[in-house]
């Protein structure tokens, strides 16, 4: 279990930082008030959390060779995407998902008048829904029901929403100062990195169990 919580923790709170939701988390938290953007997008990666590694324990009923095997492609392949997305980007700290996040961000404070007069609650729901969609499918959930797939389902789960929490964090108190320090390109190329890493501890550690 503290292998699996080690690994999710690791995995999720490195792969996360310039990702889509850590933009949209920094954005609003530049024009809403911290507290509840950070609960609205832990509270969404929590739920989608539990949902990948419910997904996970459903694939724990296929074959070991099965899962080990397309662990270790699907690693690599989000490992080697994500590098050669990374060379391809500038040095400027803001490119693809950074982009990205401000047009979602800017679409949805059009809307924000619908969501009431509670401002809290406003706040609340858009960094929820915000962030619950654009994790929906994204690298870091098919590596959480990849782990929970393979490895300790508990532990994954306790790591990941802890490294979620991490990164909320970071995106909501320092991800302005980090964000013009630390280009979306190092970010993106140190999560690649990452990635091929988890995909050779996959293949040396599983190796010997099946």
């Amino acid at each position: 279990m503290l292998t699996a919580f080690t690994a999710a923790l690791t995995l999720i709170t490195l792969g996360e930082l310039g990702d889509k939701t850590f933009f949209i988390t920094m954005i609003l938290a530049t024009r809403h008030s911290k507290r509840w953007v950070f609960l609205g997008g832990w509270v969404a990666l929590t739920l989608m959390t539990l949902l990948s590694v419910a997904v996970g324990k459903v694939f724990q009923l296929l074959p070991r060779e099965l899962t080990f095997y397309t662990a270790i492609v699907l690693f690599t392949i989000f490992g080697l995407k994500m590098l050669i997305q990374g060379l391809q980007m500038g040095d400027t700290p803001c490119e693809d998902e950074c982009e990205a996040a401000v047009e979602t961000v800017e679409k949805a404070e059009a809307n924000l008048s619908r969501l009431g007069s509670n401002p809290a609650w406003a706040t609340f729901v858009e960094a929820f829904s915000l962030t619950f969609i654009a994790e929906w499918g994204d690298r870091t959930q098919i590596a959480t029901i990849t782990l929970a797939a393979t490895s300790h389902a508990l532990g994954v789960a306790l790591g990941a929403i802890a490294g979620h929490g991490i990164c909320v964090a970071i995106a909501v108190l320092g991800g302005g100062m980090m964000a013009g320090r630390i280009s979306e390109r190092t970010l993106t190329l140190s999560g690649g990195a990452l990635f091929l890493v988890f995909a050779i501890v996959t293949a040396l550690s599983g190796v010997r169990t099946i």
